[in-house]
């Protein structure tokens, strides 16, 4: 157990507290342990780089610790109806599918692929649809069926990223 994987494990800790908030009543303060969590997902990944702390394990949690956190947020801002249910759908289509796939094939010993670029930004952009939702902004819906697209092309070409890795390694 290193930093890195602590401060991943931090984030599994903080769904229940966004929920919680959310649901009290408190969707901006909820928002702000969502930013928390963000920080948090940035902070482990530079620590485990830098320090050379990468671990399969981390591999491994901080995807499932993003994807669940990500569920949370989809499932409350639905409950709520502040997001449309054909969203919702998409999204959880996307996020269950990655984790599903991700540990079918990390216990069938293939190798997993590490965030990217393209996955790093899909989450900025759907951290920005969030605040737009949680702020009423005019065009937070457009927005969020935008982002959408994207994390749907990050997911093809992650797709294609595991299949070039897995197909090297045999």
């Amino acid at each position: 157990m290193n930093l890195p994987n602590i401060l991943t494990i931090s984030r599994f800790i903080l769904i229940p507290i966004y929920l919680i908030i959310f649901f009290d009543g408190h969707a901006r303060i909820a928002f702000l342990i969502l930013l928390l969590a963000g920080v948090t997902d940035i902070l482990d990944g530079h620590i485990a780089r830098t320090r050379g702390l990468i671990s399969q394990i981390g591999i491994m949690l901080d995807p499932l610790a993003d994807k669940c956190m990500m569920i949370a947020v989809i499932l409350s801002l639905l409950i709520s109806g502040m997001i449309p249910w054909q969203a919702a759908v998409f999204m959880f289509i996307r996020d269950i599918s990655m984790i599903a796939g991700s540990a079918f094939f990390h216990f069938q010993g293939k190798l997993t692929v590490p965030a990217n670029v393209m996955g790093k930004l899909t989450t900025v952009l759907y951290y920005l649809a969030i605040l737009f939702i949680v702020f009423e902004v005019s065009f937070a819906t457009v927005y969020l069926w935008f982002v959408i697209i994207v994390s749907m092309i990050t997911s093809v070409i992650y797709i294609v990223q595991f299949m070039l890795l897995n197909r090297k390694a045999n």
